[in-house]
């Protein structure tokens, strides 16, 4: 249980370390409501120092990227595989010079009071309880991206930054990217008329999963516990371990939650939408690839009404091949013309003026990014900093999140429909589906009251 914030101020470090200790094999799952005068600080002008929760591959991604930017040092690694986290660390010593100390549990990297941000690369399913331990242990966080593996977990994450007061940026790097701010102030402009539906598309061929194979021991130097945390117990498989977590309820959302987090972005940024929608309506269904193992549908179509426009969404796992001959993508549908986007650039498609034979908008490009992820990284420490909002806050990463999620809810229960009452945080016409909306935390692991 939580203690009181007010105590917590005289408790000595000697009496922390013990209560946080662990028990057996697995610590003690309740995090603590800590000081920020305890652990970690105002980020100092000049150097910011790191900690990485998550080491094997977007995580440390991100991390190089922090390194780039002068000043950043890491000091902290973490990854509940040691094999993973003696290579990453010696890349780190080897590219920059650093020698950061290496931990198996994030919690005891978070008792360093050196640490001034903490970067989570984790699987969905550890996202939150990451996130809110170390807002609670007075870091600023970036967060990978969907933010969390359920609706619930979500809100509980946009409580955590606002009640800590820590600086938290999703990992939704097109809010950073010049091209999309581009694409989006252009939908804005008026300049393809108005805006009647955005199309979301995305084929890719590991949207089916890994093969099936049978259960096996973990790895040597995985700890696999402390992998699955307040995930259900389950035997090791490689199909539901790297690269095919995803594909699994308890670990992640499939497709929609994995690229949808990025592109449902894009719809909703076109018009400001910050509230959740109040119906979904989506279908999805496993109906190819049996020899692969995956939850989360292989094929899925989902339809969001909003107030005066529309947001689809399509995908068909195992496949490449998409509208505007683009395997993934977004069409801003308007009444002078369509704006067809994806990362490696944009063109507008006007309307043809019938009795002009004129076209009702002008033809152009917009030229792609080379790296958003740099730029989103910067805008981070920029805004640690200062104490900034930086362009991808809690708040935003939460209504990404739960659009998905709404879909994968409505399809898993097999309504079809779902309506959202927003003031009781719960689905009108479901008790199938209000009963996804929180995770259940396996013991001794508790999902965070804040």
């Amino acid at each position: 249980m939580f203690l009181n914030e007010s105590k917590m101020k005289n408790i000595s470090r000697r009496n922390f370390l013990v209560n946080s200790s662990v028990v057996g094999t697995t610590a003690l799952a309740a995090p603590m409501v800590v000081s920020a005068s305890i652990f970690g600080k105002e980020a100092p002008s000049n150097q910011v120092n790191v900690g990485l929760i998550g080491c094997r591959n977007m995580g440390f991604g991100i991390l190089k990227r922090h390194l780039s930017i002068p000043g950043i040092k890491c000091i902290g690694m973490c990854d509940i595989d040691e094999n993973i986290l003696n290579e990453r660390s010696a890349t780190v010593e080897k590219e920059f010079g650093q020698k950061p100390k290496l931990h198996r549990d994030f919690r005891k990297m978070l008792e360093d009071k050196d640490i001034d941000v903490v970067i989570v690369g984790t699987p969905d399913h550890w996202h939150c309880l990451h996130m809110v331990y170390a807002c609670q242990a007075g870091k600023d966080v970036y967060v990978e991206k969907p933010m969390a593996n359920s609706i619930e977990e979500c809100n509980i994450m946009v409580k955590a930054a606002s009640r800590y007061n820590r600086v938290v940026q999703v990992g939704q790097q097109q809010r950073s990217g010049k091209m999309w701010s581009s694409v989006i102030d252009h939908v804005k402009s008026g300049k393809i008329g108005k805006l009647r539906k955005v199309n979301i598309w995305d084929n890719f061929t590991y949207g089916i999963g890994g093969p099936v194979v049978p259960d096996s021991p973990a790895p040597a130097g995985v700890d696999y516990d402390m992998w699955l945390g307040p995930a259900p117990k389950r035997a090791f498989n490689t199909s539901r371990y790297h690269r095919y977590w995803r594909f699994f309820w308890n670990y992640g959302g499939g497709i929609i939650t994995d690229w949808g987090a990025h592109l449902i972005d894009m719809a909703l940024w076109a018009k400001e939408i910050d509230q959740i929608p109040d119906t979904v309506h989506a279908f999805g269904k496993n109906l190819s690839f049996s020899n692969n193992a995956h939850e989360a549908f292989d094929t899925m179509s989902v339809i969001f009404p909003m107030d005066d426009f529309m947001i689809t969404w399509d995908h068909t796992g195992g496949t490449t091949n998409g509208p505007w001959n683009k395997s993934y993508g977004l069409a801003f549908v308007g009444d002078n013309g369509t704006l067809v986007v994806n990362r490696k650039g944009g063109v507008v498609i006007p309307e043809v003026d019938q009795t002009t034979k004129s076209n009702k908008t002008e033809e152009i490009t917009f030229a792609p990014d080379s790296d958003n992820h740099s730029v989103h990284v910067k805008n981070f420490i920029d805004c640690v900093k200062s104490r900034e909002t930086p362009a991808c806050p809690p708040e935003t990463g939460r209504v990404v999140a739960t659009f998905a999620h709404m879909a994968n809810i409505a399809a898993r229960t097999g309504e079809g429909k779902l309506i959202w009452d927003d003031q009781k945080k719960s689905f009108r016409n479901s008790p199938k589906a209000n009963e996804l909306i929180t995770p259940v935390y396996r013991k001794p692991w508790e999902l965070p009251k804040i």
